[in-house]
């Protein structure tokens, strides 16, 4: 049987964007403004759009957020970010109008084939449609989307996309019901 080897890992075709320099001054801006208890919205949506992200308006981005790739994000209006969420962005996240990530959730575009002995490195972008929700702790990977009003509940994990207006849970979320919205 064959063994992982973490010495043979590769993933120089793995390409961030952005020089050198713009990843280490991102890096202290990160620490700096929204790692950190920094409280200002409006500062954090320009430090973003000076970074590359596309960012709408009345976006709310709560303390101790992490943002790995501002130029690999895009970002709709009315959006509210809770703390501690961590957008792992090694490819596009797109977060459409409405979309609530409620905190400590993480959106993951990394992930490693545990198959092969190398344990390569595998990416996927990540899309949150219109009114999405990410309930606190939960998980989008790689490659996923929440289609329309798609609710993943606290704590679980998505691994495959979610239909419009569904309700999912567990690990790996299933649909529980539908989710219906009233005035």
């Amino acid at each position: 049987m064959m063994q992982t080897n973490l010495s043979a890992f590769n993933n120089k075709w793995y390409k961030p964007g952005g020089s050198l320099l713009k990843r280490l001054v991102w890096y202290q801006i990160n620490i700096l403004f929204f790692k950190s208890a920094f409280p200002f919205y409006g500062a954090k949506r320009a430090l973003l759009r000076l970074f590359g992200a596309e960012v709408g308006s009345a976006v709310v981005i709560k303390p101790h957020v992490s943002i790995k790739y501002p130029w690999r994000l895009k970002i709709g209006n009315f959006v509210w970010i809770g703390e501690q969420v961590w957008i792992d962005n090694l490819e596009l996240i797109t977060i459409k109008d409405n979309v609530c990530i409620s905190q400590g959730a993480l959106l993951l575009c990394g992930n490693h084939n545990y198959k092969k002995v190398t344990f390569d490195l595998m990416v996927g972008k990540i899309c949150l449609e219109e009114g999405a929700w990410v309930g606190a702790k939960a998980i989008v990977c790689p490659g996923v989307t929440l289609h329309s009003h798609a609710l993943l509940t606290v704590g679980s994990v998505a691994v495959s996309s979610l239909e419009a207006y569904g309700i999912y849970q567990g690990n790996p979320a299933v649909k529980i019901r539908v989710r219906q919205i009233k005035n």
